[in-house]
């Protein structure tokens, strides 16, 4: 910028006193200007063209104000509708939300009383688990007590121990498969049971029916009194004439022919076959027999199928009694079967004596053996079914 003129200080002159508005003075005439004054002209246009630069400056502020207003204004109008478009979508996606929210919501209650649902079917199915559970072990106890009753009852009426055992070990068993610690009394009574069972004598019934059947196979070929063929001994042939022994010859020669016997020599041949076939038929026609029993050598043909098949039912019998443990018709049954080999069997035979002696054997085994009872494993159920 230019330099401004620089102004020369004057001494402004002192204030004039007051004067009341009453004594003012006239005015006074106007005079000529002076050199001084438009000096002062000349000093004041420099300000005057700094205020029209000023006002230009504060133009062009007040239109780049406007500018920039506008331009705000117009971001401001953008930003607004972006802001209405945002907020549609915003209000959309409120309302879909919204929607889904209902729907999440409604599913929520169904999951809620499907949940209700499931909580008490649940509790039934817990209930009717205890209740089968209960129903289960009651069931099992009544099968284990229907087991050792029929055990029981085997044992005392046939003395089938090995029945029993085989009960017992089973119903051992089906409790170990539970895990209940109630059922510990129960599974100490039947081993005690057990115990029991297997400290008895051991009778070898099995072994015992075999022998039966063995004399039972032999009896069809042992031989009665009133069989019509009995064993007679060979008949001796006289007339066999000791054999001479022949003449020892060279080797590569052939034996002698044997001299011809004479017309005597036949005679006294024949003669000696027909008295030995005559004398075994007079044998055979007369027989001289010592018996006990009188009326067995009158058994017919017919009737000897009868006593043999009589002998056999009597040791089917012993044998039924034998396996029934029951002792008494055991030993009645042999009994009655050696006196039908004594009366109508041939007891001089062998395999009349061998049968004879292995029915001996037979009688001799014992078979009174007082069977235990299972009492104890029962009543021990018994107490725990009657348990609340």
């Amino acid at each position: 910028m230019n330099e401004l003129p620089s102004q020369t200080t004057e001494p402004t002159p002192p204030p004039a006193a007051a004067v009341p508005p009453t004594e003012a003075a006239p005015p006074a005439p106007a005079t000529p200007a002076l050199p001084d004054e438009a000096d002062k002209d000349w000093l004041q246009r420099p300000m005057t063209i700094a205020v029209g630069v000023l006002f230009v400056l504060l133009a062009l502020q007040a239109w780049n104000s406007h500018s920039r207003i506008s331009g705000l204004r117009e971001d401001m109008a953008k930003s607004l509708k972006q802001n209405e478009a945002t907020s549609g979508s915003t209000r959309t996606l409120a309302n879909q939300v919204s929607e889904q929210l209902k729907e999440v919501q409604a599913k929520v209650n169904v999951l809620d009383s499907r949940q209700t649902e499931a909580q008490s079917q649940q509790l039934a199915l817990e209930q009717l688990y205890q209740d089968l559970s209960k129903n289960r072990d009651e069931w099992a106890l009544a099968e284990i007590e229907q087991v050792l009753s029929t055990a029981s009852q085997q044992l005392q009426l046939a003395g089938n121990v090995q029945g029993a055992l085989i009960a017992l070990q089973n119903a051992d068993r089906s409790l170990s498969r539970s895990d209940r610690p109630q059922f510990i009394t129960i599974r100490r009574a039947i081993a005690k049971d057990m115990d029991r069972l297997k400290a008895l004598p051991a009778v070898d019934l099995n072994g015992l029916a075999v022998r039966i059947d063995n004399v039972i196979g032999q009896i069809d070929s042992l031989p009665m009194l009133a069989d019509d063929k009995l064993p007679v001994p060979a008949p001796q042939n006289l007339a066999a004439a000791p054999l001479k022994p022949a003449a020892k010859g060279k080797p590569g020669t052939p034996p002698p022919a044997p001299p011809e016997p004479s017309w005597s020599d036949k005679a006294r041949t024949m003669w000696t076959q027909w008295s030995s076939e005559t004398w075994a038929d007079v044998r055979e026609l007369i027989r001289v027999r010592s018996v006990n029993t009188p009326d067995a050598l009158l058994v017919a043909p017919a009737q000897a199928y009868f006593v043999r098949e009589n002998l056999k039912l009597r040791l089917l019998n012993a044998r039924l009694g034998l396996l029934s443990r029951n002792e008494e018709a055991f030993r009645a049954d042999l009994a009655a079967a050696q006196d039908t080999l004594n009366k109508f069997f041939d007891t001089k035979a062998k395999a009349t004596q061998t049968a004879q002696a292995m029915l001996k054997q037979l009688q001799g085994n014992n078979l009174s053996i007082e069977m235990p009872t299972l009492a104890e494993s029962l009543n021990a159920v018994r107490n725990y079914k009657a348990k609340p």
